[in-house]
């Protein structure tokens, strides 16, 4: 059988479900070669985020942040109605200081990168997504010490070190966004930088999967070394992901968004900040720091494997039954 990309698309559940399935055998098995691949997670999602920000038209980008609505649902559904949903959750299942704070860390920060991927995959509005990434990202720093204070104690707030999250978001977004943006320049300009744009569209499904193997990999032997204080994290993490979707559903309702922008904004509050607040995990004390990043790990393994459903089911939540608006 021919590979081709629209083959890829169409499997690319699949291979996400191989891919974590790879990725966590290989780290039980062989710790040593997954603790090895450590390093190139950052690389690898720096790539992931070129693939797919060169698909984006940015011409296009002025129309996505006018959309004051989308904004506005954005903001209240990630800064106010996750929060709420986080707190609630942590009253129903307590947990230890170190393992809350590694929940809170991960849940109260909304994705700025392979979020973009995921609505893309569930035909949500990327474009939308991509144009809120600023945002997100300065408000989410200025709010994180605030709610961790709230939820955790004052003490905790000065725990947590803004380089490392600084550093992720300029490496992780900025630059291939940058990068992405001279390419579809010399697109524009050149025969052989058209080939070459058109060949980034062949990278998004493999590279996705192997961010997955090695991300699994690398750390999946934390998890198990925790996994008796882990596993009491796992009901948060599914019934965020489960609670989530119809909150913002109900936002996209009241602000009266589009198919596109719906989608867009329940993946933006379903997906966490997950890969992005590791080192911030990994900067903390080392008492500290082993079950944190543990715990965030579990986190994005339950969550990229919701989101594989999300995939599919997100286009069914956000559903248009009337040929105009949401489909509530």
């Amino acid at each position: 059988m021919m590979i081709t990309r629209e083959n890829l698309e169409k499997k690319q559940i699949w291979i996400y479900g191989i891919a974590l399935l790879f990725g966590g055998t290989l780290g039980l098995t062989n710790e040593r070669v997954g603790t090895s691949l450590d390093w190139t997670i950052s690389p690898l999602i720096a790539l992931l985020m070129y693939v797919m920000f060169a698909q984006i038209p940015f011409l296009k980008l002025r129309e996505a942040l006018s959309n004051f609505r989308f904004m506005m649902a954005l903001l209240l559904g990630n800064f106010i109605a996750v929060p709420i949903i986080v707190w609630i959750l942590i009253m129903i299942f307590p947990q230890s200081p170190p393992i809350l704070l590694g929940v809170c860390l991960v849940l109260l920060t909304p994705c700025i990168d392979y979020v973009i991927v995921f609505t893309q995959l569930g035909k949500g509005n990327e474009k939308l997504i991509l144009a809120s990434t600023p945002l997100l990202f300065v408000v989410q720093m200025i709010v994180l010490p605030f709610y961790l204070w709230l939820f955790i104690g004052e003490e905790m707030a000065g725990i947590v070190h803004i380089g490392p999250f600084l550093e992720a978001f300029l490496l992780l977004i900025v630059a291939p966004l940058l990068v992405a943006i001279i390419t579809q320049l010399w697109a524009k300009k050149k025969v052989l930088g058209e080939k070459f744009l058109d060949l980034t569209t062949w990278f998004p499904v493999p590279f996705m999967a192997l961010v997955l193997i090695v991300v699994v990999a690398s750390q999946i032997g934390k998890v198990y070394h925790d996994f008796e204080l882990i596993m009491r994290v796992i009901p948060i993490y599914v019934l965020f992901l489960l609670l989530t979707p119809f909150v913002s559903r109900f936002l996209a309702y009241v602000f009266k968004l589009d198919i596109g922008a719906g989608r867009a904004l329940i993946f933006s509050t379903g997906t966490r900040n997950s890969l992005v607040v590791l080192p911030l995990a990994l900067a903390l004390p080392d008492s500290w720091a082993t079950l944190a990043a543990a715990v965030i790990v579990t986190q994005t393994i339950v969550e990229l494997i919701g989101e594989l459903f999300y995939i599919k089911a997100i286009p069914l939540l956000m559903k248009d039954r009337t040929g105009s608006g949401v489909g509530m």
